[in-house]
């Protein structure tokens, strides 16, 4: 039976590695830290998506935790997957990741295959030393925070960088692979890592779209929403397309491909003025908020009480690098706020005046407006009139749509959305 290693046991190898047990793979967990590895031998887990520690429980004894490196050497298949960090200017340090695969290498079985899952530049695999490229892989990670665990067991394909394409790929690796049933790609190494960019790239255009046109609608008094499903049945764009406005690009990967693709450009010529064009929209839209409740309430009251809901970069994650909601916060230092996120702490805003509430209709008393910057279910949940009621002011700024826009404008709320015109009679140009 093929046995599976992980190295690195940060959120992208912890849950991929749970997917591999899940498929019944023995599979050894490797991580350094020797504490963070105690926590996950008792089920404490140091990230948050939904069905992981289910799965974990589950997974039992098939899934062992280690801080012990020569535990890999039993492993057929060792994949590096470490989390890589990125700075503000969307630079990856790869540090994390030489230093544990040097680690790895010694104790590599002879027969055994290197995969590094995380992601990297176009040219890492192809230009690391060992193992021989026979045994060296580069497979396209599938993470999606708040969605990890079911990107994890359920992927559409898999793509992998090869040293030769064309030959058959290690019959272990194969196996691992296979046991998920989907569609797999190889392809030379450079091909592989471009594939991981090119994906993110059509989402970045895909949100791109859909806060331009979006804008569009609440000047001229269209419904985005009910453009949506028109494109959605066209086939030429797809059902799945990410066609909802939001606040901008969030988080870290999907900048950190627009400027690895800038400096490739920069380096060799070609024109990424798309891509500046496509940051610039993403910095308009997330500001959004910021700029609606000044011209709004700030601009009068500059002490105003606002509630905030959600300070995660999105739903179901801890995650709040690049999050719109604290970009929106740092813009209102004056204003006096009541935080609520169902994990991130209030803290994480490093506001002056911030406040953090036990629960969303807490965060609402004496609060002159609500501003929804995170969806997270738990807000759908909440009735509008239930916001009208425990809130002092009226206005709402929802631009997710996290509640429903009928219902908010019955129970009287001034109520500020994406993609929509106000109620209001617009006054055409």
């Amino acid at each position: 039976m093929t046995v599976v290693g992980f190295a690195g046991m940060t959120h992208l190898g912890l849950v991929s590695a749970t997917a591999v047990a899940s498929r019944g793979f023995r599979t050894v967990c490797y991580d350094p830290n020797v504490e963070l590895v105690g926590n996950l031998s008792r089920g404490k887990l140091p990230v948050i998506e939904p069905g992981l520690d289910d799965l974990v429980a589950k997974n039992g004894e098939r899934q062992v935790f280690t801080s012990n490196l020569a535990d890999l050497g039993q492993c057929d298949v060792v994949y590096i997957a470490p989390d890589i960090p990125t700075d503000d200017q969307g630079r990856s340090d790869t540090g994390a990741i030489h230093r544990l695969i040097d680690a790895v290498k010694p104790v590599l079985g002879a027969q055994a295959v290197m995969v590094v899952l995380s992601q990297v530049e176009p040219g890492f695999t192809r230009a690391l030393v060992a193992p021989e490229p026979a045994r060296r892989y580069y497979q396209v990670e599938t993470l999606v925070f708040g969605r990890a665990v079911e990107r994890a067991t359920e992927p559409e394909r898999y793509i992998v960088g090869c040293a030769d394409p064309s030959a058959p790929l290690n019959p272990h690796f194969h196996a691992v692979l296979a046991a998920f049933n989907c569609p797999i790609l190889p392809m030379r190494y450079e091909s592989a890592e471009l594939a991981k960019i090119s994906i993110n790239f059509c989402l970045v255009s895909s949100i791109s779209v859909a806060n331009t046109l979006a804008e569009v609608c609440e000047a001229i008094g269209a419904d985005w929403s009910e453009i949506v499903p028109a494109l959605k049945l066209d086939r030429r764009i797809g059902q799945f397309s990410y066609l909802a406005p939001g606040l901008g690009i969030a988080g870290g990967n999907l900048e950190r491909d627009l400027a690895t693709v800038q400096r490739i450009g920069a380096a060799h010529g070609t024109d990424t003025t798309v891509v500046a064009a496509w940051k610039s929209n993403s910095r308009h839209r997330r500001d959004w908020a910021a700029r609606t409740i000044k011209r709004e309430l700030l601009g009068r009251r500059p002490d105003a009480t606002i509630a905030v809901w959600g300070l995660t970069y999105k739903e179901n994650t801890h995650s709040v690098k690049n999050s719109p909601s604290l970009a929106t916060i740092a813009q209102i230092p004056d204003a006096r706020l009541r935080l609520h996120d169902p994990v991130a702490p209030a803290s994480a805003a490093a506001h002056a005046k911030g406040e953090g509430c036990a629960t969303p209709l807490e965060a609402l008393s004496g609060a002159d407006a609500l501003m929804i910057l995170t969806p997270w279910p738990q807000y759908r949940s909440i009735a509008p009139a239930e916001i009208a009621k425990a809130m002092a002011g009226r206005l709402v700024l929802d631009p997710y749509r996290v509640l429903d826009t009928k219902g908010a404008t019955e129970a009287g709320l001034d109520y500020r959305t994406l993609g929509r015109a106000g109620d209001a009679p617009l006054g055409m140009p």
